[in-house]
């Protein structure tokens, strides 16, 4: 668990088996620890495989992390977490494995693995002959804290990819593969309104002074319109507007988003967001600002009537491609200082992290080579869509090397990644094993071209 420093020696057994895999298939590839003198860190997978003879094609950039999420609570799990199970699949024919990392990211980067040892054993080479650089970190869910360093360090090397393939995303449902051509950015973070020096009898002091629970709760109310816009100024000014062409492209694919809100216990009118736009479209194509957390004063059993002397939030931002997070970021501080109710202060605003939101480009000869080795592999068309979720490390290639990403992964949503019983079913794995096969022979016919 990368979180957890309990399971650090565990962690490392992961990203050990990782480069043993790889170097039985044909890698030059080794462990390169990033931990800075006296603090805590996992090594980087790193290695590589060399061009065919005559190959003239891309060079592909995989990454995937190794690391996990904590299993806790432990007692809701059906079995052992880190003693993977074969079960079978809930409401559909074939089977799962449960256990932390099934899905996330372990069953994914293990099907590029499969991929891999699958060409050596048919060719002979690494890859097929495909050169590769592989970048697979023990960190990504702690925060991925040494992997800017480590790119940075490395850039040469990373920077002569052409394009940047990565399995940690989902397809748009079972038998319905996709892939993910964009990802949203993030900022986070978390700032106090501090008022009196100390808590105060409510008795007292009701109605005479500020109260910063109050005040905080009126001023974060002003983040929106009544239209659900954000406020701040500039926000939208870098978003790219969402085409008609993607409207419609989206529409076909017949989300059910009433569905979607029956599962999460909500009616139709849940449907609340960004005004003139879908569920999806808001989802995948619109920024957004979302309070996390919010608290101070008395939480505790029974009343205790206090006037609290701070009160304290964590707001995020969801961002689209071309937004700069360090810009919505200082948006945002400017926003606060201009906003701070009489007789208060700000604490100064932490950022928890940001990370720039991509997209690629829909007219990529390498996304077309991924949608025919998808589409090889499971005989479907492949849907085109996007997540509202973020990739950090996606939007950092991009910034710091100018990489595109295809996002080929084959999740579903009911995958259970971070909670107890996390499952990936074995068609999944076997149709990305497929498509990383045949992605890699798309590869080959465009090097030879």
């Amino acid at each position: 668990m990368g979180t957890d420093p309990a399971f650090d020696a565990d962690t490392r057994r992961a990203g050990q088996w990782c480069r043993d895999h790889l170097k039985e298939s044909g890698f030059d590839v080794e462990l390169v620890e990033t931990a800075r003198e006296g603090h805590r860190g996992q090594p980087i997978v790193f290695g590589h495989s060399q061009a065919a003879e005559g190959y003239r094609g891309p060079r592909v950039l995989f990454y995937g992390h190794y690391d996990v999420q904590p299993a806790d609570p432990y007692e809701l799990w059906e079995s052992p977490p880190f003693e993977p199970v074969i079960k079978p699949a809930e409401g559909a024919m074939g089977e799962r494995v449960v256990a932390r990392g099934a899905d996330d990211d372990k069953g994914q980067v293990a099907m590029f693995l499969e991929a891999m040892r699958a060409w050596k054993e048919a060719s002979g080479l690494a890859a097929g002959g495909v050169p590769f650089t592989v970048m697979i970190e023990g960190e990504e869910e702690s925060g991925s804290v040494n992997l800017e360093r480590f790119v940075d360090a490395h850039k040469a090397e990373l920077g002569a990819c052409d394009l940047v393939l990565i399995s940690d995303t989902a397809m748009l449902g079972r038998g319905r593969p996709a892939i993910t051509y964009g990802v949203r950015g993030l900022v986070y973070t978390e700032f106090t309104l501090h008022g009196p020096d100390h808590d105060l009898h409510s008795g007292a002091w009701g109605g005479k002074c500020p109260n910063p629970l109050n005040e905080l709760a009126k001023t974060l109310a002003m983040l929106w319109d009544d239209e659900y816009r954000v406020t701040i100024p500039g926000f939208y000014d870098d978003v790219t507007p969402l085409s008609d062409a993607e409207r419609a492209e989206w529409k076909a694919l017949g989300i059910d988003e009433v569905a979607l809100l029956k599962g999460i216990g909500l009616g139709p009118d849940g449907d609340v967001g960004e005004a003139g736009y879908t569920m999806t479209e808001r989802e995948w194509a619109r920024p957004t600002c979302d309070i996390n957390g919010m608290w101070g004063g008395y939480t505790g059993e029974g009343a205790k009537t206090v006037i609290p002397s701070h009160a304290t939030a964590k707001v995020s931002f969801r961002l689209v491609a071309d937004q700069d997070p360090q810009k919505i970021l200082t948006s945002f501080k400017k926003w606060l200082a201009a906003h701070t109710p009489k007789g208060c202060r700000w604490s100064e605003v932490v950022d928890h992290g940001t990370g720039f939101g991509v997209t690629l480009p829909v007219d990529s000869d390498y996304l077309a080579a991924a949608r025919r080795a998808i589409k090889h592999a499971s005989g479907k068309e492949v849907a085109m869509i996007k997540t509202g979720g973020a990739i950090p490390v996606a939007g950092m290639l991009k910034d710091l090397l100018g990489l595109d990403t295809i996002f080929m992964g084959f999740g579903l949503d009911d995958d259970r990644i971070h909670s107890p019983n996390e499952k990936y079913e074995l068609e999944c794995f076997r149709l990305g094993a497929r498509s990383h096969v045949a992605f890699i022979d798309e590869l080959l016919k465009m090097g030879s071209a």
